[in-house]
């Protein structure tokens, strides 16, 4: 029986201000519990909330990123609940007047299993609204006791809620992981998963193809993109093996357990009439108006979509390699240093190895961009991998890495050299023509002393060429691993195998 999954996402993105969304407290993390928990925090009596118009501004320009409808007015209300760590007994937030409404997010998919190739895909973002965070209860602060944290209080939080466009565990790890880069890369969040700056509440349910939505259920705070993907796949062979033995699916908030991989029901869910909102009276409408919406317009950097589709309409590069360097605003700005700077340091490249594609003829541009590509996703990449930094952390600054790759260009540096100048880049400093010259790495590209060695070579292996010319086309690699180690591996190789190809054939 085939079954259809239906995924929405509601994400709650932590702004990147100072101070808190309706007070002058501090949100800064890892303070002594309590220590920045405000008059207006604790909802002391007579206190009233401020607007923080960071937060509005950084709202605003997220709705701008993804092409959504800003509501030239949007009002705060009271969601009324309650919980221990919400000392008002209410949050405010935005109920039918939000501040974004209705955009899109272009995302890439990288399917999670079998052949399937990447693919594209829309996801619809029914709205953003501001709010302010809860605060944390500590369980075990004391045996056999709770305790509440409301540093967290009042914090600014946008959430991002998707319409249910997603239909795997893969889309949604894809949608949550551009949002991830979007938030980051027009500086409205740091985007730290681990203290809590980007929390989703993943919503799931199956129907059968034609049959209206099915129930869903909400897996909450989920602060990994891996276990996002592990609780997702579950949940749904949970609903579907569920229906299938008879059963109901119930309409729950649920959490994922990483440790046993399963879910399980944390209470009943609520509707929105549950919350009886109603506008915050000590709250102002929040007015917005096109000269400031413009304003922070002319702020945004180039986005991860107009920077990919550049990168592939205008560098050549494949839509692979631009999502790749798209991943993070680091990675994409130190790609186009390098780009720019290694062809200010190297001559016109020529097709060869440097270039990816042998034989092509290209222009300049999309030689020294596929040339940065392949080293920033692969050996910058494996390396940041390694030490466990992420792009920000890189010991090797663009610069560094463009004066070592304007050497690969120029032909000064093989390969295997520019992998001991790239090790010695991360592991000490330096510049890649001082490293060049100590480690005596340049490459050899004289055709009279390849033409010398080739010849040495061939001289002193009479039989193997005898064998070569007869058919045996396989021993080529064979003269030209006793080349390079003759060489110690200086002798450039695109200029070896040209050399000894015409000598071989006679």
């Amino acid at each position: 029986m085939s079954w259809e999954i239906v995924i929405g996402l509601e994400v709650h993105t932590q702004l990147s201000t100072h101070t808190k969304i309706f007070s002058g407290a501090s949100t800064t993390y890892g303070a002594e519990p309590n220590t920045q928990a405000d008059a207006v925090s604790i909802a002391l009596p007579g206190v009233l909330p401020v607007l923080n118009k960071g937060a509005v501004e950084r709202a605003i320009k997220f709705g701008l990123a993804v092409g959504a409808h800003i509501a030239p007015r949007s009002v705060f209300a009271r969601k009324n609940y309650f919980y221990p760590d919400l000392p008002k007994g209410y949050q405010i937030s935005q109920f039918d007047l939000p501040v974004v409404g209705m955009g899109a997010l272009t995302i890439q998919v990288e399917p999670l299993s079998g052949n399937a190739k990447p693919y594209e895909k829309v996801v619809r973002i029914t709205r953003a609204h501001l709010e302010e965070d809860a605060g944390k209860s500590v369980h075990g602060a004391s045996q056999g006791m709770t305790g509440v944290d409301l540093n967290r209080a009042g914090t600014p939080l946008l959430e991002i809620v998707s319409e249910p466009d997603m239909c795997s565990a893969a889309e949604a790890v894809a949608y949550a992981k551009a949002l991830h880069t979007l938030v980051r890369w027009i500086g409205i969040s740091d985007g730290n998963m681990q203290e809590g700056s980007f929390r989703c509440d993943v919503n799931v349910s199956v129907r059968k193809p034609g049959e209206p939505l099915g129930t869903r259920r909400e897996i909450k705070n989920l602060n990994s993109f891996k276990y996002m993907q592990q609780a997702i796949d579950y949940e749904v062979q949970w609903q579907i093996d569920t229906i299938e033995n008879g059963g109901k699916i119930h309409q729950a908030t649920i959490l994922f357990n990483p440790d046993t991989g399963e879910t399980r029901a944390m209470r009943s869910k609520e509707d929105a009439h549950d919350y009886r909102y109603f506008p915050d009276p000590d709250l102002l409408p929040l007015d917005i108006s096109e000269e400031w919406k413009e304003s922070l317009r002319a702020t945004l950097p180039e986005l991860p979509e107009a920077r990919r589709v550049r990168y592939v309409n205008e560098l050549g590069l494949s839509a692979y390699d631009a999502s790749n360097l798209t991943s993070s605003r680091e990675m994409a700005d130190y790609f186009d240093t390098c780009v720019n700077t290694v062809g200010v340091h190297a001559p016109s490249p020529q097709s060869s190895p440097a270039s990816g594609r042998g034989g092509e003829r290209e222009n300049q541009s999309s030689i020294l961009a596929k040339l940065c590509a392949n080293w920033l996703t692969g050996e910058l990449s494996a390396q940041l991998n390694r030490d466990g930094l992420d792009m920000a952390q890189c010991p090797v600054t663009a610069q560094q890495m463009s004066g070592m790759l304007a050497r690969i260009v120029d032909n000064t540096l093989s390969n295997s050299g520019a992998k001991e100048v790239f090790r010695t880049l991360w592991a000490e400093g330096g510049e890649a023509d001082a490293i060049i010259e100590s480690k005596g790495l340049k490459q050899v590209s004289d055709s009279g002393a390849i033409e010398a060695l080739a010849d040495e070579i061939i001289a002193a292996n009479a039989d193997k060429v005898a064998e070569y010319r007869s058919g045996k086309d396989k021993l080529f690699g064979f003269f030209v691993g006793l080349a390079m180690k003759a060489s110690k591996g200086k002798a450039n190789p695109a200029q070896l195998n040209d050399v000894l190809k015409q000598k071989l054939a006679g």
